[in-house]
């Protein structure tokens, strides 16, 4: 029955062309959301994906207003969303230099404004509907052909930037003291990163929506943080579970029929618990050698 069920879903994947969509989306996107959530953990701004999902939303909802009550000709309201997460990131950054001792309070101001903006449109919209719930909690098996190759052409372009600005975009996170020091024009690092993490998160709004986006960027992170020993490593633990959770909840949503946002979500979270099952196990197995080894001299 399992192996029934198994292959019926490796034959969809290779005769239906939305299956092949949604899985290439899902490993890109389980590529970039642990990728750039491990930077965004360690200069403690965990919640700015939450504030930025949120912002993209309001782009959303305006783009949503504008094509079906105002019929104006946009192609898909995506890009306006694109384009208020990087707005969203770029006034983060603005207050955040406005607020120098209490850069916190940035996000709380834009995430209300996001969410205003998009409670406003959303109703001026005749309400919710399927897009918006589909923006809202995810829907990467509708993904069409058109996204395939934004996200790609993105992914490749922020690999290849990694790659070249490796090292200036760790010393900048764990320090930017230091690395005005060593000469690193950090105000210009900060600008283009801002620009990239909010089109990464409203590109990850397609596989698990505005209210779970992230979590898609920061358990894997959470998770690896406990199993790795260098960032280097914990970078591509975090992968290997986002990876892990968006191929077994594309699988899993298939076979029962959940929500793909939700499933990913969901089997992230159980990665991440078994990782402290895991820990304390194994801590409590390792005391438990030393007590026996130290009661033996």
């Amino acid at each position: 029955m399992e192996f029934e069920i198994a292959s019926g879903f490796i034959r969809s994947v290779l005769e239906r062309e939305f299956m092949q969509f949604a899985i290439i989306t899902g490993v890109l996107v389980g590529l970039l959301a642990p990728m750039i959530g491990s930077f965004v953990v360690i200069k403690r701004l965990s919640l700015i994906a939450d504030t930025l999902s949120h912002f993209s939303l309001a782009g959303l909802s305006i783009g949503l207003f504008f094509l079906n009550i105002l019929g104006l000709p946009i192609q898909d309201p995506l890009y306006i969303g694109m384009l208020f997460a990087v707005i969203g990131a770029l006034l983060i950054e603005a207050l955040r230099s406005y607020y120098k001792n209490y850069k916190e309070i940035s996000m709380p101001i834009v995430i209300s404004l996001g969410t205003a903006l998009s409670a406003l449109f959303i109703s001026l919209s005749g309400g919710f509907s399927t897009e918006i719930y589909n923006y809202l909690f995810g829907s990467i098996l509708t993904v069409g052909r058109n996204f395939v190759y934004i996200i790609s052409i993105t992914t490749a372009v922020i690999l290849l930037l990694i790659l070249i600005f490796y090292r200036q975009i760790v010393i900048i996170s764990f320090d930017e003291s230091y690395a005005r020091l060593l000469g690193i024009r950090v105000n210009l690092f900060q600008f283009f990163s801002t620009i990239i993490l909010g089109i990464v998160i409203s590109l990850a709004i397609e596989t698990v929506g505005v209210l779970l986006v992230s979590s898609l960027m920061i358990i894997p992170v959470a998770a690896a943080m406990k199993i790795g020993r260098s960032f280097k490593s914990t970078l591509l633990i975090a992968i290997l579970f986002s990876e892990t959770s968006v191929l077994v909840g594309i699988y899993l949503s298939f076979i029962l029929g959940w929500p793909s946002g939700a499933t990913i979500v969901l089997f992230n979270l159980f990665i991440l618990g078994g990782v402290v099952v895991f820990r304390r196990m194994f801590f409590k197995r390792r005391l438990e050698k030393k007590q026996q080894e130290s009661q033996a001299i």
